[in-house]
């Protein structure tokens, strides 16, 4: 501790001395002693080693804050690992709980106490990544809003800065530290910031290279000071060795990369970006962290969608089952060992915390969608990939050849990488086409040397084939619990090895495809059993001791038996979707995580399993089912199961035809009641009370500031930049107000708002003009004609201009525009100099001292309903105008504001996710929507861009067995007359199922609010 006091101080006498300004750090605070790390988290330059055991660090990102129901984490936990992850990473968000300066509120729904106890039941192991820059498509790349008003440059060293981050690396750096795995908690690394490479950039920076290493090197230490001894690591995306260990100051332990190969043009998921194939990893790799692991930190899961764009399932048809095969298996190649995939479950982007560039949905075609649903061939295509590494020890000391076109194989349109075993004789192939985007069929062989000699496969004629956007992993000398798997051309699931020795070993195919593998039965009598009249199968012994088998792959599942020792299933590779591998839980500290000494039972039939226990002849198994199902015990590892327990059901089971038990598991739908929209009394009020003659806006804050902080200089007398006022989120309203001389002809606009954002503009209570957004543009110039207008010379005016707040961008490389204001930014009206106008200006009540701390910062907006909570619970709407949105005209333009309740009764033991349903609306009217859920906005339609129209709400934030209250702000921005041609609460596929079912995040209801105007 005395040298780490000095070296510190050294450091810090070295920064000072170049004339630097990070501050000292404070050398007083309780750090945890690093050597309480040994022997629980280790690596080298193969893989890491976790409490003594190589593991494959397969991970998933998910972010709890945007499933703000915290009695759901443990769902997406289960669903993770039942991939056959072992791992989690997650960012937190610093605006989401540092709205007010000073102020850092981890409480609610923001606790992370439940999300790692979640981890630890599911038994998955957790990756921090508190920032405090986090990117992920939030508004501000996940900073708080007031720091955009500080001067100093963002993610520099300058003391304005650098201080801001202290109380929040503080707090989130304790929280983490006391989950580390060195306490009994999951987290077994810790990111500090995120790719920090391209802003500032190192390059062309304007900031010098050396500054920026003292920042990184400032983060690490602020970690560290709060206890953490995780190793650190870092995400490099410009691949070149940036915060490496090794690279200097600013070094972190193990280095990372993040790659997004197939971008995010979801429009056109068929075309993929030859430009973006990653090659030469490997190499680049031994150059910057030769010592480390080979690390993708973050590797395309999906990608965003936005505003006027397309939909999240267009994402998923980009990234696709294809892509997985493709992509994934090319990074194999390169010798990965700790795999991220960004995202996979990605939520919500409810209460305004998404950035200028998406919608309400962060579905982000992800392997597990935004309704919590598995339904999507990607997921069970990653599981079979996952579930292969876990049963391949061999990989993990293995290293990469060099890709080449025609090596290993007979066509130079197939490239193949090998990857060496250097610890056991196991070698691994991964094939591809030479163009990686083709869709062509093109047949080959394999040729690759073995222990049986060197060998052109298939031996027993034709050929293998890649259709499509596929790879292949093909291994050779592959130990299957002691017997050598010479070589295999199918790919490999899983296998396990029970009490009394039996093996069972699953391989798969693509349909249709002739694939062959070999065993080496020396020292065994064994030969192969397979059915007599199964002329797909066909097997040949060669060399006295190697037992070649070859066969067409059909949705016939096939058993070949080798004597009593071994059973190899061969399945086509959409009946091995159906197959789970669930890890049996282990004594304690092990518990729920993985661990290559686990034992696992093998299951066929539903839609996901869960967990699994064994007690005695009993097999316990939680999970979930979608229709009627026949369930199979594939394998167990005790040999005495006879009875099956699914979700505390005892199930009717025997031994079918092939010797497996199994039983049905019946399903019935739930039957629930949902509320019809259309029949439901709505309380109705205006929104926009500001247009009424006798309105009194004395309250509002004055846009009077004479300067700013903010980059941008100001083209007005005073600021009226958004944030410089603490408003942040949501819409914004400004009111000018200005004594006419009836020369207002014109009026001039320069607004910023965030891509497809939308204004309103009114004189008094006349309705002026509208932008709808169309173009995705974050700034709009408007020269508005105001001749329909009357203006009596030394007469008061008010210009009332409402315009939506779409969310700060999330990054600005190498500058510090990512500031970039929001709000009026220059106007000009006919006949007036600017100081004419004064503006008042509104967002949500209190801006950054917002008023519903449950609910967090960014929940609301500038609209009267949302400034006086009544789009919570219980509003006093008893003297409110009663209507209905869908059988009675809206009149535009205008806001309105409506509100309802409903109950929900769904029957115990069924998972029900349910969305909110935009159906068109009549004569095209253009409209955008607020949806909130007993107080959540969990929702903005914009009808004239979509694409979104359907909106899932988690259950915990709707009450599946309860009151709950629905309201909607309605902004009609033109003169059009409408009604919803549909709005409806609809189930999406209901489960009857095995998790645990929810409680309540808070909603607090409304109460009348002090100074609320």
């Amino acid at each position: 501790m005395l040298f780490q006091a000095l070296f510190v101080s050294l450091l810090c006498l070295l920064w000072h001395g170049q004339g630097l300004k990070i501050p000292p750090r404070d050398l007083n605070s309780a750090v945890e002693p690093r050597d309480s790390l040994e022997g629980l988290v280790t690596w080298d330059k193969y893989s890491m080693t976790i409490r003594g055991e190589r593991l494959f660090i397969f991970s998933g990102e998910f972010h709890p804050w945007r499933l703000p129901s915290p009695g759901l984490w443990l769902d997406i936990f289960q669903k993770i690992k039942a991939l056959g992850f072992n791992a989690v990473s997650f960012y937190t968000y610093w605006g989401l709980v540092e709205g007010t300066q000073g102020k850092v509120r981890f409480d609610g729904v923001f606790a992370l106490d439940e999300f790692f106890k979640a981890a630890a039941e599911a038994g998955i192991y957790l990756i921090a990544r508190p920032g405090p820059y986090i990117n992920a498509e939030t508004a501000f790349g996940g900073y708080p809003g007031w720091t955009a008003r500080i001067k100093a440059p963002l993610r520099g060293d300058d003391p304005e800065f650098v201080n801001t981050t202290e109380l929040y690396a503080s707090v989130v750096g304790k929280l983490i530290a006391d989950a580390q795995i060195t306490k009994g908690g999951p987290v077994i690394m810790l990111q500090p910031e995120n790719e920090y490479d391209t802003w500032p950039d190192i390059i062309n920076s304007n900031f010098p290279a050396q500054v920026n290493g003292n920042y990184m090197e400032h983060v690490k230490q602020q970690f560290k000071n709060a206890g953490i001894v995780v190793p650190q690591m870092v995400n490099d995306h410009l691949y070149q060795g940036n915060w490496a260990p090794g690279s200097g100051l600013g070094e972190t332990e193990i280095y990372g990369i993040d790659a997004y190969p197939l971008r995010y043009d979801c429009a056109h998921p068929d075309v993929w970006p030859k430009i973006r194939w990653p090659e030469n990893w490997q190499n680049l790799h031994e150059q910057y962290s030769p010592n480390t692991p080979f690390f993708v930190a973050e590797f395309q899961g999906g990608s965003g969608t936005g505003f006027g764009s397309v939909n999240a399932d267009a994402c998923n048809a980009l990234v696709n089952e294809e892509s997985v095969r493709v992509l994934w298996k090319n990074n194999y190649g390169f010798g990965i060992k700790l795999f991220n995939v960004y995202m996979t479950y990605g939520g919500t982007n409810w209460g305004n915390l998404g950035y200028k560039g998406g919608d309400t949905s962060y579905d982000y075609g992800a392997a597990i969608k935004e309704n919590r649903h598995i339904w999507r061939e990607k997921y069970s295509e990653e599981k079979l990939q996952a579930n292969f590494f876990k049963v391949s020890p061999a990989y993990l000391t293995a290293v990469a050849g060099n890709s080449s076109n025609g090596s290993y194989v007979s066509t130079d349109q197939i490239a193949t990488t090998p990857v060496f075993g250097t610890k056991s004789r196991t070698n691994f192939y991964i094939v591809r086409h030479a163009d990686w985007t083709s869709t062509d069929t093109t047949k080959y062989k394999l040729i690759v040397p073995t222990s049986a000699g060197n060998l052109s496969i298939p031996q027993l004629g034709g050929d293998l084939v890649l259709s499509r956007r596929d790879s292949k992993v093909h291994v050779t000398d592959y130990d299957v619990g002691g017997i050598n798997l010479v070589y295999s051309t199918a790919e490999i699931f899983t296998w396990a090895k029970d009490a009394s020795g039996k093996k069972t070993l699953i391989l798969y195919g693509g349909a249709a495809e002739v694939h062959e593998f070999a065993f080496d039965l020396k020292n065994s009598t064994a030969s192969a059993q397979i059915s007599p009249d199964d002329t797909k199968v066909k097997t040949k012994k060669i060399r006295s001791n190697i037992l070649v088998t070859q066969w067409e792959v059909s949705p016939d599942r096939k058993i070949l038996k080798l004597g009593d020792d071994l059973e190899v299933i061969l399945l086509w590779r959409n009946d091995a979707y159906n197959y789970w591998v669930t890890e049996l839980p282990a004594a304690a500290p092990i518990g729920n995580y993985s661990s290559p000494s686990k034992s696992t039972v093998i299951v066929k039939g539903p839609y996901l399993v869960r967990t699994a226990a064994i007690d005695g002849e009993i097999l316990r198994l939680t999970g979930d089912i979608n229709s009627t199902t026949d369930i199979e015990l594939i394998y167990e590892p005790t040999g005495k199961v006879h009875t099956l327990v699914f979700n505390g059901k005892a199930l009717d089971a025997e031994q079918n035809k092939d010797g497996k038990l199994a039983a049905r598991l019946d399903f019935q739908p739930p039957e629930i009641a949902y509320p019809d929209f259309a029949s439901l009394e709505f309380g109705y009020i205006d929104s926009l009370p500001e247009l009424q003659s006798d309105y009194d806006d004395s309250a509002w804050p004055v846009g009077a500031n004479p300067t700013t902080n903010n980059p941008q200089a100001l083209l007005t007398p005073t600021s009226l930049y958004a944030s410089d006022y603490g408003f942040h989120s949501g819409s914004l309203i400004y009111r000018g107000h200005f004594t006419a001389n009836g020369n207002e002809s014109i009026l001039f606009l320069n607004l910023t708002g965030g891509n497809g954002f939308g204004y309103s503009l009114w004189v008094n209570d006349t309705y002026i003009s509208s932008w709808d957004g169309t173009g995705g543009g974050s700034t709009h110039n408007d020269t508005i004609s105001l001749t329909s207008h009357t203006f009596e010379a030394g007469q008061p005016y008010v210009l009332t201009l409402l315009m939506d707040h779409m969310g700060q961008d999330e990054e600005a490389p190498g500058t510090d525009l990512i500031k970039a204001p929001m709000g009026i930014i220059n106007f000009d009206l006919a006949g007036h100099a600017q100081s004419d106008v004064t503006w008042k200006l509104t967002g949500n009540l209190g801006g950054e001292a917002y008023r519903d701390l449950a609910r967090g910062p960014r929940n609301e907006g500038a609209l009267f309903a949302e400034r006086q909570g009544y789009h919570q619970p219980s509003p006093p709407d008893q003297e409110w105008t009663i209507m209905n949105p869908i059988s009675i005209d809206i009149h535009g333009p205008g806001v309105s504001f409506l509100t309802t309740k409903f109950t929900l009764d769904v029957p115990p033991g069924y998972d029900v996710p349910m969305s909110f349903v935009f159906k068109n609306t009549t004569a095209g009217a253009n409209h955008r929507v607020q949806l909130f859920v007993n107080g959540w906005q969990f929702g903005k339609y914009v009808a004239n861009l979509g694409p979104q129209t359907v909106f899932p709400v988690p259950e915990g934030i709707l009450n599946h067995n309860g009151e709950n209250t629905f309201a909607l702000t309605i902004w009609s921005l033109d003169k059009k007359r409408f009604r919803f041609d549909g709005l409806t609460l609809e189930a999406e596929m209901p489960l009857w199922s095995g998790y645990r079912k929810p409680w309540q995040a808070p909603q607090p209801a409304w109460q009348e609010r002090e100074g609320a105007y």
